[in-house]
């Protein structure tokens, strides 16, 4: 059967000002109103819930009268159609209930598979707008462009492509993961590659792959500069970046001091828990790669995520390849509203070209990301939820603060977490507050799904596209601000595997600041002079002090007696109040970490804050591995195994969680 409405009566009957008789079967009017402008979170719920549908599947039996109010109470309190709140109530039965809404719209009911779309005509669409808006062609027959949609009340053909019109669409129905999963099986080349290019090519990184040997001889020129200056002037060379290391040491002092102030005369303010009505959707992307050992800490992990599920769905992403973590997901038991995304095999194989991918299957008004190790306190998302209600157009997203559950394991994980309390509860505030721009953690990043398609996403070639994303949503226009929720990781406690994963993030801490400095001049235009300057001393200093610490580290040598290189160009009393320089600057590093390390239930940590003078000389080696890797391969992702830690009982096992009786889900599942 095929839908003869006209267009102009498909309309009316979606706002529910028309009746339509479906195959003799009643009478129904539209039970969801046509969609308002795209917003983060919607700002009016609903006045009135037309009951006929409710009524309809009722009538054949399907559902009790209980079960049809505790629906419209549901669809009124989360301002989502009477058909979702039916599915979220009863997820075992939504086939039926998707066969029924199908009967009820007067829409044939599309249970086809890829034998039944035409691929010319599939050819003719854009494959990531047809996932979001869960539309599929078919075929076209007496003049007819056949579509299978999801959402009949909220498409519109020019939406799908400019030149189609009411008057050429046939619809049928099919439920949104029966089209997303055809699309995929049909224009997975076409994603893949999309997936890999979405962010606009003078932003990205990938450029360098184009002309491999110009990139190698470029970046490859620079230490072998270097290596040449020392050998044919040794102290000029040596004095010439010890004194380029001493002034971004005083730069970086400078933003030290300059943020941990604007972190002490901060207000006192935190984000409320959102128990506003309607919440928004929210999509969280959790990729995984070769890391099945985690799986059963993660699913319960996510469980205990205090949002209605029928808000909220939960993408995990597995490569293709990884055979071992899709055997392993396909024998858990999965909540409803969590899915597994295939990824297709591709280049290059980065956690953010799976984020690219995956964007156009999420629903929600704001996307998050969580990684495979991520503990996240349960009211999390409803504190994301409050600090995006009502948002400025201006703000793009927000950044949770980061910590770990296993800092008793070792020393190595004990000084992480001094170091990663010190970034995400002082520095990153701190810099936020004076108006700078912030490169984002990798996890625990919600973003309006508007912006970043706006954006295209994450570049897939950078391996720290979190800091990359965080400088270009500023250069656009656009701002993060801190979530005061914290999720928890597994700390990397091993040196080597330590020294793997900081050298990932100082190689693509370098190629952010290589792309986005390619036109200083149209960066200073879209920055300004004060968030062109933040950037210049956040990136400048910190790979400059990672890279010339040794130089650094000669001056030392000094208060145990010893000559030092340069005393033979400069007097004893300059290089001896370099030296106290030096512990000034110590003793800031320590004081912010004491500042972080403060309160209570941090407060064991604070002995260990002088061995951070130890801790990061391991950077050093990393910096020199990543700069090796920039030059041979650039984009190679060095992932970090995580489920090692002994402590696995995190954080969030410690927070009273709303159970069910007999569930171990929290109380408000829906």
């Amino acid at each position: 059967m095929v839908s003869t409405h006209s267009p102009d009566l498909l309309r009316r009957v979606s706002s529910g000002a028309v009746t339509i008789n479906g195959s003799g079967r009643g009478a129904f009017q539209g039970a969801v109103d046509r969609p308002q402008p795209p917003s983060v979170v919607p700002k009016n719920a609903p006045t009135a819930l037309a009951p006929q549908f409710g009524q309809y599947v009722l009538d054949h039996g399907l559902i009790k009268a209980a079960e049809l109010l505790a629906a419209q109470q549901l669809a009124l309190r989360r301002g989502i159609p009477l058909f979702d709140s039916l599915c979220a109530l009863h997820p075992n039965h939504e086939e039926t209930l998707a066969r029924y809404h199908a009967d009820w719209l007067g829409l044939p009911y599309y249970i086809g598979d890829c034998s039944d779309v035409a691929p010319d005509v599939l050819a003719g669409f854009d494959p990531q707008r047809c996932l979001r808006l869960s539309a599929l062609p078919l075929y076209r027959r007496a003049g007819k462009l056949h579509l299978a949609v999801a959402n009949p009340a909220e498409f519109e053909p020019k939406a799908l492509r400019a030149d189609l019109d009411w008057s050429d669409c046939a619809l049928q129905y099919a439920p949104r993961s029966r089209i997303h999963a055809q699309v995929q099986a049909m224009c997975d080349t076409q994603l893949s590659l999309a997936a890999s290019a979405r962010v606009d090519l003078h932003e990205s990184c990938r450029t360098w792959g184009l002309r491999p040997n110009r990139r190698t001889i470029t970046l490859g020129s620079v230490p072998v500069a270097m290596i040449v200056c020392f050998a044919f002037w040794p102290q000029p060379t040596f004095l010439a970046l010890t004194l380029w290391a001493l002034l971004t040491l005083v730069l970086a002092a400078t933003m030290k001091t300059l943020s941990l102030a604007s972190f002490l005369t901060r207000p006192r303010t935190s984000h409320s828990v959102a128990q506003h009505s309607p919440l928004p959707h929210i999509s969280v992307l959790v990729p995984l790669y070769k890391e099945p050992e985690v799986l059963p800490n993660l699913l319960r992990r996510l469980n205990r995520l205090d949002y209605p599920n029928a808000l909220l769905e939960v993408l995990v992403l597995l490569e293709e390849s990884d055979q071992i973590t899709r055997t392993a997901m396909e024998r858990a038991d999965l909540p409803m509203h969590l899915r597994v995304i295939i990824v297709p095999d591709g280049t290059p194989r980065t956690k953010p070209r799976a984020m690219n991918y995956a964007l156009d299957f999420c629903r929600g008004d704001i996307i998050g990301i969580y990684d495979a190790e991520d503990a996240p306190e349960p009211d999390q998302l409803r504190k994301v939820a409050a600090a995006l209600h009502d948002a400025p157009d201006d703000l793009a997203g927000v950044q949770g603060i980061l910590d770990y559950y296993n800092p008793r394991q070792n020393w190595i994980a004990r000084c992480f977490t001094i170091e990663y309390a010190a970034w995400f509860r002082v520095m990153l505030p701190g810099m936020r507050r004076l108006g700078f721009a912030i490169p984002l953690g990798g996890t625990t990043v919600f973003c309006r799904r508007d912006v970043l398609l706006t954006l295209g996403g994450w570049d897939a070639h950078n391996v720290t596209e979190d800091a990359d994303l965080g400088i270009r949503l500023a250069r656009h226009g656009y701002r993060i601000e801190m979530l005061a929720s914290t999720t928890f990781e597994e700390a990397t406690c091993r040196p080597l595997s330590w020294v793997r994963q900081r050298s990932r993030w100082l190689k693509g801490y370098i190629a952010t600041y290589l792309v986005h400095m390619r036109s200083p001049r149209q960066l200073l235009h879209q920055l300004g002079v004060w968030q062109f300057c933040g950037v210049q001393l956040h990136f400048v200093t910190a790979l400059s002090q990672f890279f010339l610490a040794p130089l650094l580290w000669s001056f030392w040598i000094l208060p145990l007696g010893f000559g030092h290189p340069l005393q033979s160009v400069a007097p004893a009393p300059l290089l001896q109040a370099v030296v106290v320089g030096f512990i000034v600057v110590e003793c800031l590093t320590f004081a912010v970490a004491i500042t972080a390390c403060h309160p209570r239930e941090r407060r064991y940590l604070l002995p260990w804050v002088p061995t951070l003078h130890l801790y990061f000389p391991m950077a050093v080696f990393a910096a020199y591995k990543a700069s090796i890797e920039l030059i041979i391969a650039p984009f190679y992702w060095d992932k970090t195994q995580h489920g090692h830690a002994q402590d696995t009982a995190d954080m969030s096992d410690q927070t009273p969680i709303r159970l069910q009786a007999g569930s171990a889900q929290p109380a408000d599942v829906t």
